[in-house]
C-alpha cells in the first residue's frame, strides 16, 4: 500500500516543518502551501489524500480555499482538517459547514491531530 499524502496549508514555516516531521514519522508523505492560491493549485495538482488547512493565509484564506476546492473534481471530496489560531467560537461552526471534517485550535495536540488524520484517511473515499 502507499504512503498517504498530505497537503499542508500554513504561512508559519516553523509550523509546517514540524507538521512535516511529524507525519513523516507517522508514516505520510507530505506537500506544501502558505498561501491560498498556491493551496488550490496544490490541492489539484498535486491530488492529495487528505489536506491540513489554516484559515489564516495571504492570497485568500482557508476558506476561499475550501470553497474554491469544491470545482475541481479531483479534491472535491478530499477531507479538510483545519488546524487554525483563529477563535473557534467564530470560526468551527463556520468551517464545518463549509466542508471540514475536523477542527483544530493552535497549537494542537500531536495525538489528537494524528488521530483526527487517520480517522479522516480511513474514511474517505478511495
Amino acid at each position: 500500500m502507499s504512503k498517504k499524502k498530505i497537503l499542508i496549508v500554513d504561512d508559519d514555516q516553523d509550523l509546517l516543518r514540524a507538521l512535516h516531521l511529524r507525519l513523516k514519522a507517522s508514516g505520510y508523505d507530505t506537500i506544501f502551501a502558505s498561501d491560498g492560491y498556491t493551496a488550490t493549485k496544490m490541492a489539484n495538482q498535486g491530488k492529495p489524500d487528505l489536506i491540513i488547512l489554516d484559515l489564516g493565509l495571504p492570497l485568500g484564506d482557508g476558506f476561499v480555499v475550501m470553497d474554491r476546492m469544491k470545482d475541481f473534481i479531483t479534491v472535491g471530496l478530499t477531507p479538510v482538517i483545519v488546524l487554525t489560531a483563529r477563535d473557534p467560537e467564530s470560526c468551527k461552526q463556520r468551517a464545518l459547514d463549509a466542508g471540514a471534517v475536523a477542527f483544530f485550535q493552535k497549537p494542537a495536540d500531536n495525538d489528537e491531530l494524528l488521530a483526527a488524520i487517520k480517522k479522516a484517511l480511513d474514511n474517505a473515499f478511495p
